[in-house]
C-alpha cells in the first residue's frame, strides 16, 4: 500500500501527531508499504532529521495558521500515485489545503484528530472555542464531513469529541494506537541516565516526562510533592524533564523556591535515547496530572519499560491503564495528584513490583505498536470491508 501523510510539523518536540506517524510508518515500513509525508516547513529543516521515509517539505506557511499556498497543488498534483492520504491535526492549513485538493479525488483520506477536538479546550478557551466553530462551519468541518473517516485512538477520545462542534457530521473510526518498545539494554539504559545527570545517581524520583505546559499540570505536581514531604522518604525527588516550549519553566522553578524544594526538583530539559529510557525504568513512577491529554505516548513508554504510570483522568488512555492495574487515576486536579502521589508510596514493596509487571503486560496488550500498526493498516486498505 502506498501511503501519503500529511502533516503540519515533524518536529519531534511538536509532540504526538509527528510520534504517531513516525511509530506506525516505522512498523508499515517494515511490512512493505510505501511511505511519504507532506509537510509544511523547509525542505533544508526536513532534511536534517533522520525519517525512515521520504519527507517533501513545501515551505513554511504563516506563523499561525500555516497557510502554505503550494499544498494544494502540489496534492492535486500527486494525490494519484498513493492509494490513500491520510490528514494529521485539524486548525492548521494542512488539513484545509489537503481537503481542497482530494473532495473530487478518487484517492481516498482520512484525518486523525489527534485530540484536538477535546472538550477541555472549550471549557478553557470559550472565546477560542467560538471563533473555531465559526471556522468549523465554514471550513474545518467539510473536511471531517468528507473524509473516509475522522481516527480516534481510543474510545475515551472518540467519545469526548462527539457534540463538540455543530453541524458536519463525521464516519468514525477508533484504531488501537501504540509504540515502540524501547528495545535495547536495561541494564545499560539506567546508567546511561545516571551517566547525564550524575545528581540523582543515588536518587529515588518520581518523573514526568513531557512538554512542560499548563496543560500539563506541572504546577500541580510541585505543589502535590511539596505537600506530601511529610509522607515522602528523604531520598525521594521529582524529575521535571521536558522540552520548554512556552518559557514556563521560570515561574515553576520560582514555585520550587517558595515551597523550599528546590533542592529536591530537578530539570533535565529533554532527554532522547538510552538517557530517556534510563529515566523510565530509574523511576519509581511516571506521573502525568494533565489536564488534557489525547493518548499519552509517555505513558505506553512508561509501561513498556514495566514503569507504574500515575495519571490523571484526562489522559484519554486511564480506562487501559486500570484495566491493566498498571497505576493509579485521579482527577486532575491538586487533591487528585497529592493522592496519585500518597497513594503509590505507600504501596508495600510486593504490590510495587505486581504492578511493575502489570505495567508491561499491559503495554503488550494495548499499547505495543507493532499489534497496533496493522490495526491502522487494515483500517485504511483500500480493499477494507464495511467499517
Amino acid at each position: 500500500m502506498r501511503l501519503l501523510h500529511v502533516i503540519s510539523l515533524t518536529d519531534p518536540q511538536t509532540g504526538g501527531p509527528i510520534e504517531a506517524l513516525l511509530r506506525i510508518s516505522e512498523v508499515m515500513i517494515r511490512d512493505g508499504h510505501d511511505i511519504s509525508v507532506v509537510s509544511l516547513e523547509d525542505e533544508a529543516e526536513v532534511a536534517s532529521r533522520n525519517f525512515p521515509f521520504r519527507v517533501i517539505g513545501l515551505g513554511s506557511g504563516t506563523r499561525k495558521y500555516s497557510y502554505n499556498s503550494r499544498l494544494t497543488s502540489w496534492v492535486r498534483e500527486n494525490a494519484s500515485q498513493f492509494d490513500v492520504v491520510v490528514l494529521h491535526g485539524l486548525w492548521n492549513y494542512s488539513s484545509l489545503g489537503s481537503w481542497r485538493a482530494l473532495r473530487k479525488s478518487s484517492v481516498p483520506y482520512f484525518i486523525f484528530a489527534h485530540g484536538m477536538m477535546d472538550p477541555w479546550f472549550r471549557d478553557k478557551y470559550p472565546l477560542k472555542h467560538f471563533a473555531k466553530q465559526i471556522f468549523w462551519t465554514l471550513g474545518e468541518g467539510r473536511v471531517l464531513r468528507d473524509a473516509e473517516a475522522v481516527l480516534f485512538t481510543c474510545e475515551e477520545e472518540r467519545k469526548s469529541a462527539r457534540g463538540v462542534f455543530k453541524g458536519h457530521p463525521y464516519k468514525e473510526r477508533v484504531v488501537l494506537f501504540g509504540t515502540a518498545d524501547p528495545g535495547g539494554s536495561a541494564i545499560a539504559q539506567r546508567p546511561a541516565f545516571d551517566d547525564a545527570h550524575p545528581q540523582l545517581r543515588n536518587r529515588r524520583f518520581l518523573l514526568f516526562l513531557s512538554r512542560i505546559h499548563p496543560k500539563k499540570g506541572c504546577d500541580l505536581l510541585i505543589q502535590a510533592f511539596a505537600d506530601s514531604l511529610a509522607k515522602l522518604p528523604d531520598d525521594l525527588d521529582l524529575v521535571i524533564a521536558g522540552p520548554d516550549q512556552v518559557n514556563w519553566v521560570p515561574e515553576l522553578q520560582e514555585l520550587c523556591a517558595k515551597l523550599g524544594i528546590s533542592e529536591r526538583v530537578h530539570w533535565p530539559g529533554m532527554l532522547t535515547g538510552d538517557v530517556k529510557w534510563g529515566a523510565f525504568r530509574r523511576s519509581e513512577a511516571l506521573v502525568l496530572p494533565s489536564h488534557q491529554e489525547n493518548f499519552g505516548f509517555v505513558v505506553a513508554e512508561a509501561m513498556a519499560c514495566s514503569t507504574p504510570v500515575l495519571i490523571s483522568n484526562k489522559v484519554n488512555i486511564w480506562r487501559e491503564v486500570l484495566a491493566a492495574d498498571a497505576g493509579f487515576v485521579a482527577s486532575d486536579t491538586l487533591e487528585g495528584t497529592r493522592e496519585l502521589i500518597q497513594r503509590f508510596e505507600a504501596l508495600p514493596a510486593p504490590e510495587r513490583e505486581r504492578m511493575s509487571r502489570n505495567a508491561r503486560a499491559g503495554f503488550e496488550q494495548y499499547f505495543d505498536v507493532r499489534v497496533t500498526a496493522q490495526d491502522f493498516a487494515r483500517a485504511v486498505s483500500p480493499d477494507r470491508r464495511e467499517m
